[in-house]
């Protein structure tokens, strides 16, 4: 029976197989499970004899057993294995890398100009209250800005902020002059959606503050950022205007060439002024002059990459996305 077993677990091919096999031999009613029933019918000397043999060969069959369970799960793994083999020598596969939005290239560019200008990068809450976004910044309560209108108001009396400039308001009570500080984000205005507007785009806008720091200063550093973005000999331009928060006000503007048309004209890219002292008592800051000046990303990608309809940047359509691939 010995022979006869090894040479049918041997031949199983699969664990299935096999199970098949040693239910035949020592399952309940297997071959050598009535071989042990048939004991009692023997004398004591030949029941002894007859024992050690069949416990000497169940001992046999269930090494054998366990030696093939071992061969079949090797020889899984090794078809597994050869399945699953790759050849080095064949060429890679280049997979689709995705790439940075134009507008966080822009940003990126631009935050490389202020940080090698000396101006540390500064960010704040998007959801604001209104001293902070109105209140702090010298915005008089019959400001336009503060109608229903212009601004996203919510329940709570808070507000997503239409600029940038709270965080400089939270940086000053945070910090002493003299600094420079650069901060980047998004903001919010309840506007039309068009060609132009969007309810939601990103600003950039710079802060300097500490003793005697004039209008010359700012355009000096209005000449240093444009000079560092368009090249040297750039050319600009400041003229006034009002805003709340800054006193002289004005718009400036820079003498650029369009990359795509050659066309030469001026390009008005933000507002700047110098602090308001209002803004200055409201952080508790005496003694000390500042400039500041932000201007919108959004249009500064607009029309150096030729983008004509602002919701091309948020549309997600990859058609128009591919087309800025690592172009800031």
């Amino acid at each position: 029976m010995l022979e006869e077993a090894l040479t049918r677990i041997a031949a199983a091919q699969d664990h299935r197989a096999l199970q098949d096999v040693r239910v035949a031999y020592l399952g309940k009613k297997g071959h050598l499970t009535e071989r042990l029933k048939a004991l009692g019918a023997l004398t004591p000397d030949e029941r002894r004899e007859a024992g050690r043999a069949l416990n000497e060969l169940k001992r046999a069959l269930e090494g054998a057993f366990d030696e093939r369970v071992r061969a079949l799960d090797e020889a899984v793994v090794r078809a597994q294995l050869e399945g699953e083999r790759v050849d080095v020598t064949l060429p890679g596969v280049r997979t689709s890398a995705g790439a940075h939005h134009l507008l966080t290239q822009v940003t990126h560019k631009l935050l490389d100009v202020f940080r090698s200008l000396g101006y540390e990068v500064v960010v704040g809450p998007e959801l604001e209250d209104d001293h902070h976004n109105f209140t702090a910044l010298n915005f008089p309560p019959e400001h336009p800005a503060r109608d229903t209108q212009d601004t996203f108001w919510t329940t709570d009396g808070r507000l997503l902020r239409t600029h940038t400039s709270p965080v400089q308001v939270r940086y000053m009570r945070e910090h002493r002059p003299p600094f420079r500080v650069v901060v980047p984000g998004k903001v919010f205005r309840n506007e039309a959606v068009d060609a132009t507007h969007e309810a939601q785009f990103h600003q950039l806008e710079a802060l300097v503050v500490g003793e005697r720091v004039t209008m010359a200063d700012l355009r000096g550093a209005i000449t240093a950022m444009a000079t560092a973005l368009l090249g040297s000999g750039t050319r600009t331009r400041l003229q006034p205007t009002f805003f709340p928060f800054v006193e002289p006000g004005a718009e400036f503007a820079v003498w650029w060439t369009h990359p795509k048309t050659g066309r030469e004209e001026w390009l008005e890219l933000g507002g700047c002024g110098m602090v308001h002292p209002n803004v200055f008592r409201a952080v508790g800051y005496e003694g000390v002059t500042g400039f500041a000046f932000g201007f919108g990303i959004e249009r500064l990608a607009m029309v150096t990459y030729g983008v004509a309809d602002i919701r091309d940047l948020y549309r997600g359509d990859v058609r128009v996305l591919e087309q800025f691939r690592g172009m800031a």
